[in-house]
């Protein structure tokens, strides 16, 4: 229906889909579309959403929610060739269901209210359930009165139902609509009609092709790029000191960034503005031409006998449809049954939203908005943290210094960096002088050069320029949250490929001293070989499951830190690194050189903020991040344990927890004190313990904790309390019986199977939905959420 009238915007009421439900969506919305959807909370039946072109930057406003009808409020600009907006307005999908009014017109004048104030341009469109044609009809013709008071135009004239009569409006404010027209629809499509116009845009001509930049490669530009390729015999010299290395690597990024642009140059590339789905063929192509003409005869004839004609061939053309769909869908989880990574992507993309977040970024932010709000954000939590003495910190912590030390790396062989090169994944961002899938066939003519390099950059101590500046794209945490507020992104950062391989070097001989000479905190479990969320949950749950048989009750706590990757002091992390990892020499120099002079920026619709130095923290996005990390938060460890208290951590979730007899309660008080300890170490430390995030929960046998369900911890002066507790993705309760985590998951994995059986890929011709679910799939995604979270 989009395709075959050139929409570019289709607004539906009654979609009948439920939160997180996006299957329909996804197998109605074409290529080069994209769709908003806000569904009925709760209850069957209802739903609005939006299926718009990319032509257009549409982004959702949050907060608009009333009893009476239900709404879908976006802000749709028409950009031009340099982004300018040609046009904006708001657009409002609503559903009103049949019933009572009284509410419904009380609500509706405050929305039309705010929305006519802070809006010079806007349409409302949908099902409104009220028979405006009907001159005796009460509602009706209050509903007239009322959008007539507020100088609004209702533009629908005609039935837009079966029974003939017009529900279904168009409202506009500020706008010129043409070319309205009233479709009826098979009724096995819709009891509605299709109700369509043109919007005016005065003197605008928005004809002119679209174009993007971009590259073509192809099989052959390896081959090219390799005969283009200039003699690469000075990146195999020695360097003498890293002044030299860093030419050598500039000039390396140089030479292929170079050549990559004769063989493959960047060029302005028209975009298709319509691209058949892959399951549409010849047969579904003949059965729409044959439809589209029986359509026109009986538009031009108005007989009956081509109505029939034209509703049977539509009914014939999407059952080819769902059938062709079916049929690719099925092909492709035949041929793929070995391989669940491609089996559970596929599905992704027939159950999950397929709507890129980066639309969702309004026009009024730029990337400077972004750079200064995530610069900002660093800066007031390190602002936070007062009474900074580190000195005072060192001197309260014991430690014993390693007895071996790592005074360099050692240099790789050809072997371990083709191996590195080959197993990592082939992402790739703007800072890469060639893509990283071309750079991974390039391997045999680049991989001595690259090897020297990476060789050069161990023996000296020292990480280039080009290495230490990662692209920053902002993402929404939440689907739901308003894209509008700055505080609901998060920046997620990208590094060149070869700074990834060289950090992989690193972090491979990193981890293996670290390991031999014991220096792992005992109980921390993120990022280590043979440790995951996993043996981290075992251990907690063991441990309280243990005290909970010997009739004793316990107290867990859950630690909340506000951006602790971000806020780490380097100096501090140089010290943990020489101290208490035992690294010195040359090993220690590459480190200080790795978080010095460190840069980021963000890009967003094509354009770069202003270079921001990273003054803290350890790099987003690295191979090395989260070990750092770990190796700054060594002595907490004998902090806690001062206390007496049993902990764990993955990264920086750390979980305290103590057990006691029941009429031993003043034991529990030690926790207070360790945390406040603990507290007091992390702001001498820079890391700012979130009070108002971190839970208590209490644990043991009912009949013990009875007389402690008011037990309260005062932390930073806020009561934590807690019924259920989420811990490393596992939802805890007080008696440890995993009924709320249990219901959670297969919850979850009927969501999935229910999602599985509505798709395309289980439908056979002339059969109902879902009679048959390939095990490859069920296996994918219903079975993987079993084994992997109970």
């Amino acid at each position: 229906m989009i395709t075959d009238n050139s929409f570019d915007v289709l607004c539906l009421t009654e979609t009948w889909l439920k939160p997180n439900d996006y299957i329909g969506l996804n197998g109605s919305t074409p290529p080069n579309y994209y769709y908003k959807h806000e569904p009925r909370q709760s209850g069957r039946g209802g739903g609005v959403a939006t299926i718009y072109s990319d032509i257009l930057n549409v982004t959702q406003k949050t907060g608009y929610r009333f009893n009476s009808f239900e709404i879908l409020l976006l802000n749709v600009t028409l950009p031009d060739m340099q982004k300018k907006s040609l046009l904006s307005l708001v657009l409002a999908t609503v559903y009103r269901r049949p019933g009572p009014y009284t509410d419904f017109l009380k609500e509706f004048a405050e929305f039309l209210s705010e929305l006519l104030v802070n809006f010079d341009k806007a349409l409302i469109v949908g099902d409104f359930n009220i028979h405006v044609d009907n001159t005796n009809d009460a509602l009706g013709l209050a509903f007239t009165d009322l959008i007539n008071s507020f100088g609004v135009k209702q533009n629908v004239t005609g039935p837009t139902h079966r029974f003939n009569h017009t529900l279904d409006l168009i409202i506009s404010h500020g706008i010129d609509l043409t070319d309205i027209d009233i479709v009826p629809q098979s009724d096995d499509v819709s009891d509605h009609f299709l109700v369509s116009c043109m919007l005016r845009i005065t003197d605008i001509n928005y004809t002119a092709p679209r174009y993007r930049l971009g590259r073509t490669i192809v099989p052959a530009t390896k081959d090219r790029f390799t005969n283009n390729l200039p003699d690469l015999s000075q990146l195999l010299c020695v360097p003498l000191n890293t002044q030299h290395l860093d030419k050598m690597t500039s000039n390396m990024d140089t030479i292929f960034s170079d050549t990559l642009e004769a063989v493959a140059p960047i060029k302005l590339k028209k975009v298709r503005e319509k691209r058949t789905a892959p399951w549409y063929n010849s047969n579904t192509q003949s059965l729409k031409k044959e439809t589209r003409n029986l359509e026109r005869k009986w538009r031009k004839t108005n007989l009956e006998v081509f109505r029939i004609a034209w509703k049977n061939g539509m009914s014939r053309y999407r059952q080819a449809l769902k059938a062709a769909s079916s049929e690719h869908i099925r092909k492709l989880i035949e041929n793929n049954q070995n391989n669940p990574r491609f089996l559970f992507s596929t599905v992704a993309r027939l159950t999950n939203n397929q709507t890129p977040p980066e639309l969702n970024i309004p026009l009024q932010f730029n990337s400077n908005d972004f750079m200064n709000f995530f610069t900002d954000k660093i800066d007031n939590i390190r602002n936070t943290i007062t009474n900074v003495d580190y000195t005072a910190s060192n001197m309260s912590t014991s430690f014993v210094a390693p007895k071996e030390k790592l005074q360099y790396f050692t240099a790789i062989g050809q072997e371990e960096l083709n191996k590195l090169i080959t197993v990592s994944k082939p992402t790739t961002c703007l800072l890469d002088p060639v893509p990283t899938k071309l750079l991974k066939e390039l391997l045999p003519v680049a991989e001595e050069p690259l090897l020297n390099i990476i060789n050069s950059l161990l023996s000296l101590g020292h990480v280039p320029k080009p290495f230490k500046l990662a692209i920053i794209k902002p993402l929404i945490k939440k689907p739901q949250l308003d894209p509008s507020e700055l505080a609901n992104y998060r920046p997620i950062s990208n590094l060149p490929f070869m700074s990834k391989i060289l950090e992989k070097v690193i972090s491979a001989q990193l981890c293996s001293f670290l390991q031999k000479n014991d220096i792992y905190e005992e109980f921390q479990s993120g990022f280590r070989p043979h440790h995951s969320t996993e043996t981290a949950l075992v251990k907690i749950t063991n441990d309280l499951l243990l005290a909970s048989d010997q009739g004793c009750i316990s107290l867990l706590v859950l630690l909340d830190l506000s951006a602790p990757f971000d806020t780490i002091d380097h100096d501090i992390l140089i010290d943990r690194l020489q101290n208490y990892a035992g690294i010195q020499g040359q090993a220690l120099r590459w480190f200080r050189s790795y978080l010095s002079d460190r840069y980021h920026f963000v890009y967003l619709n094509g354009e770069s903020s202003q270079l921001s130095p990273v003054k803290y923290g350890v790099p987003q996005g690295s191979v090395l991040g989260p070990l750092l990390f770990s190796i700054y938060l060594l002595p907490l460890g004998n902090i806690i344990r001062k206390h007496g208290i049993s902990f764990h951590c993955y990264a920086d979730d750390t979980q305290l927890y103590i057990s006691t007899r029941p009429d031993e309660t003043s034991e529990l008080s030690k926790l207070t004190e360790c945390v406040k300890n603990v507290k007091d170490w992390m702001t001498n430390n820079f890391l700012l313990l979130n009070s108002d995030k971190t839970e208590i929960l209490l644990i043991g046998p009912k009949n013990n904790t009875q007389n402690l369900l008011t037990y309260n911890l005062q932390l930073d002066g806020c009561t934590v309390t807690s019924t259920t507790v989420k811990s490393l993705g596992v939802i805890l309760d007080s008696n440890l019986s995993f009924e709320n985590h249990i219901s959670h998951v297969t919850k979850t994995a009927f969501f999935h199977l229910r999602n599985v059986r509505s798709g395309p890929h289980t439908r056979q011709s002339g059969s109902s939905p879902g009679h048959q679910i390939p095990s490859e799939i069920y296996q994918s995604l219903v079975t993987e959420q079993l084994v992997s979270k109970l």
